[in-house]
This record gives C-alpha cells, sequence and structure tokens, in this order.
C-alpha cells in the first residue's frame, strides 16, 4: 500500500458560515430577525438578535504560511474560499485527498452553544432549523457522498430536541452535536434523567453525539505570561475530565446502542484513562457505589466511544491498548491544526507500519460504519483514494498566500506570544465589535 491508496474521511472538519447562510430557510414570521452579517469597520461581524460576535472565522487560517498564523480573520475576504463556498471546499477537498467530512458550526458555536443560552426560545428554535436545513440542504446535500451531515438540537427542550432528531435522520443525519458538559451553559448534568429522550432519539436512530473539545471543558490558561503554545498543547487532552464523566453516566445502561465522538481529542492519551478508570473501578468501587454489571469502565469507553486524531503517531503505535474499531481519522481543515494540502502524507507517517485492513479501518471504514455513510455507492471505491481525488484538482493552487491580514496575535519581535496576548486580543475584538 502507498500514500496515494489511501481513502481519508474526515470526522472533524469546520464550515465558515456563508452570509446568507440562515436567510433562505429562516421561517416566514422570523424573517429579518435571522443571524446576518454586517460590516463594521474592517471586519464582517455575525449579529444575531442586535448581539454581535467578535470571532468571525476563529482561526481560519488554512491557507496561510505558518508564521501569518492568528486566532482569527476579520472578514471573508481574508479566508481561503473552501472554508464557506462549498464549491471550493470540494475542490480543496480533492486537492488534499479527503473523500469525506464532517463540519462543525463556528457562528453558532461548536455545539449550537449561541442559541441554547438566547432568552428567546422560539427565535432560537427558528435559528436552529435554519443552521440544520442549510447545512444539510445547501452544504451537504450540494456535493452528495462527500459530507457527513451533523445537527445542532434545542438543549431546552428534549421534546423538541428529539423531533429535530427524528426529522433529520429521516433525511440521512446521523450525527449531533452536543457540548461535552452541558452544565457549563447551565443545563443539567448528563447524570440526571433530564437528556434521556435526546439519548433513545439518537439510540432509535443510529445519531453519534458529537463532543467537541472546547464545548464545555476547556483548557486553561496557566498564566498571562505563559507561552500560548502551552495551552494549545493541552486542548485535546482537556477532553479527558469530560470523557471519565461520561463513562460514569447512566445513558450507556439505558440505551446500549448509543455512541458518542470525543471530536478532536486524540488517541495517545487515551490507554493511560482507560488504565486509571479500570483502577479506580477496582479501588474503589466498594465504597463509591459503581456498577457496571460485571463490566469495567475501559468495556464501556471501547464499546460507545469514538475517538479521532490529527497526527498521533504515539497513538498509532499502540492501537492495541484501543479498540482499533472506533478509532477515526479527522483533517480539522480549517483551523491552524489542520495539515492540509499535506494530510495524506502526515497521515502516512503514522500510518505506515500498520497492515493494510487496519489502515483501512481508521482511516474510513470505522467512520463510514459508525456515521452512516457510504461515499462508494455514489462514487465507486476506485474514485475515492488519494491519487483519484487529487487527479480531479489539479487547477487547484496550494501554495501559501502571503498577506491576508486578521487579527493582531501580538508578536511584535522575537518574545513569545502569551496567553495575555491572546485574551487581550479577544477583549479588544469584543469591544471593537459591540453594537
Amino acid at each position: 500500500m502507498k500514500v496515494e491508496d489511501l481513502i481519508l474521511v474526515s470526522v472533524d472538519d469546520h464550515a465558515i458560515e456563508p452570509p446568507n447562510a440562515f436567510a433562505r430557510h429562516m421561517p416566514e414570521r422570523f424573517k429579518g430577525r435571522e443571524p446576518h452579517v454586517v460590516k463594521k469597520g474592517d471586519r464582517d461581524v455575525w449579529v444575531f438578535e442586535e448581539q454581535a460576535t467578535g470571532y468571525m472565522g476563529l482561526n481560519s487560517v488554512v491557507g496561510r504560511p505558518k508564521e501569518e498564523y492568528g486566532m482569527e480573520p476579520l472578514g471573508y475576504d481574508q479566508m481561503r474560499r473552501g472554508t464557506w463556498n462549498i464549491k471550493d471546499r470540494v475542490d480543496d477537498m480533492n486537492a488534499n485527498g479527503v473523500l469525506g467530512s464532517l463540519c462543525f458550526p463556528t457562528f453558532p458555536g461548536f455545539a449550537g452553544q449561541r442559541f441554547q443560552v438566547h432568552p428567546n426560545r422560539d427565535v432560537s428554535m427558528a435559528a436552529i432549523q435554519a443552521y440544520n436545513d442549510w447545512h444539510l440542504y445547501d452544504w451537504c446535500n450540494a456535493a452528495p457522498g462527500r459530507f457527513i451531515p451533523l445537527m445542532i438540537v434545542p438543549w431546552w427542550d428534549m421534546k423538541a430536541a428529539a423531533a429535530e432528531v427524528e426529522r433529520l435522520a429521516k433525511q440521512g443525519v446521523h450525527a449531533l452535536s452536543l457540548s461535552d458538559n452541558p452544565t457549563v451553559h447551565g443545563y443539567p448534568s448528563i447524570h440526571s434523567d433530564y437528556w434521556d429522550p435526546l439519548w433513545k432519539a439518537c439510540s432509535d436512530n443510529k445519531v453519534v453525539i458529537c463532543c467537541h473539545i472546547g464545548t464545555g471543558v476547556k483548557a486553561s490558561h496557566a498564566s498571562d505570561l505563559s507561552p500560548i503554545d502551552a495551552w494549545i498543547t493541552s486542548m485535546p487532552i482537556s477532553i479527558a475530565n469530560s470523557a471519565a464523566d461520561w463513562i460514569w453516566a447512566p445513558m450507556w445502561k439505558k440505551f446500549p446502542d448509543l455512541r458518542m465522538a470525543l471530536s478532536e481529542g486524540g488517541i495517545g492519551w487515551i490507554p493511560y484513562l482507560l488504565e486509571r478508570a479500570d483502577f479506580t473501578h477496582r479501588h474503589h468501587n466498594a465504597w463509591t457505589n459503581s456498577n457496571f454489571g460485571g463490566k469495567m469502565p475501559s468495556d464501556i469507553f471501547n464499546k460507545h466511544f469514538i475517538t479521532c486524531f490529527i497526527e498521533d503517531n504515539f497513538g498509532l503505535q499502540n492501537l492495541h491498548h484501543l479498540n482499533a474499531d472506533m478509532v477515526t481519522w479527522e483533517s480539522d481543515y480549517p483551523h491552524s491544526d489542520c495539515t492540509w494540502p499535506h494530510s495524506p502524507e502526515t497521515a502516512w507517517e503514522g500510518l505506515k507500519h500498520l497492515p493494510k485492513d487496519m489502515i483501512d479501518k481508521v482511516t474510513h471504514l470505522n467512520a463510514m460504519r459508525e456515521f452512516s455513510f457510504d461515499p462508494f455507492a455514489i462514487h465507486g471505491r476506485e474514485n475515492c483514494t488519494v491519487a483519484a481525488l487529487r487527479a480531479q484538482a489539479t487547477h487547484v493552487i496550494t501554495e501559501p498566500a502571503l498577506g491576508l491580514g486578521g487579527a493582531d496575535h501580538g508578536r511584535h519581535d522575537e518574545k513569545p506570544v502569551t496567553s495575555g496576548d491572546i485574551n487581550a486580543m479577544f477583549a479588544e475584538a469584543d469591544a471593537q465589535t459591540a453594537l
């Protein structure tokens, strides 16, 4: 097997919603109240119910030289068109040899958090459904067999949430984005029975719950003087606390077919988490009253949790300590961790020691099975390889684009960029975009 033979399905990418994403899909009675983009100085700013957000692109830096990375572009003209335009996104996927992509929201928050905390539930529900319809009809369905559609649902009404799962599952949507810890946003714990209608709807319709890093428990900045590199390093592992919480949660007994994904969480740290979880159960269950019905915590994780990696050579060297049937690959386009346009070559460095059947599992077969995604039926397997896709993208320019501009990340000399620099940049963005 060679790198050109790989078939890559990414379970974690991101779409930057185009300015008109909500307009066509907002119900008539809320026309004019849909989220929309306004120009404020040199910024394109998303506005919803007169509330503006300062973070338009969320470090959508793909295609820039690394020296010009920052935390965010300021407008659409500072981003590669593939971040928000579906035709150009498919071109960029082809140039990168990537067959399939699951795309998290940007403006709504990775799990739709922006809509969950708005006090007007009616307009928030309308915006959620408008987003889902844009994402399915205008994004995913515009390129059949290339995208794994992902929904968001209301957290304040479990009957409505279950109904939205049912509505979209009938149309082929088998992934849902949810916070890894909804209590951070003022909602009940995953250990309460509040969420049971949603779990049941997901289980009944083979919908995977996708918990992206940063949607609940976040990596902490150690201090304002700490280099930002330290925070970036700990981001994937920050979901470990939530992963442990979900292992001990009650939904797995109630809904044994339920699945969740630790999106952008990496895999190298997981063997120790499972070792520690089993140790904890053996040493403490006599007084904590935890009960896995004769199973171990690692059994629960290995059955129900989908994991993913970008570059994780240690994890791939230790697949025998994981359930390899639940390990998947991700690209993270267009964020600063993504390896576009060299994802196949980067992935190959960690994969090449594995047998072909294992490579096929973690690069595409596991994702296709767990997310009910079958691009081969549409395109034919022979047209889905890195080589076949790149042959369709000879017109795509992949050289870094210089001088696109964006937010000042604080680097003015040879001193390291710190957490304080980035926090100050966010505060300035908030001030500049306030209406």
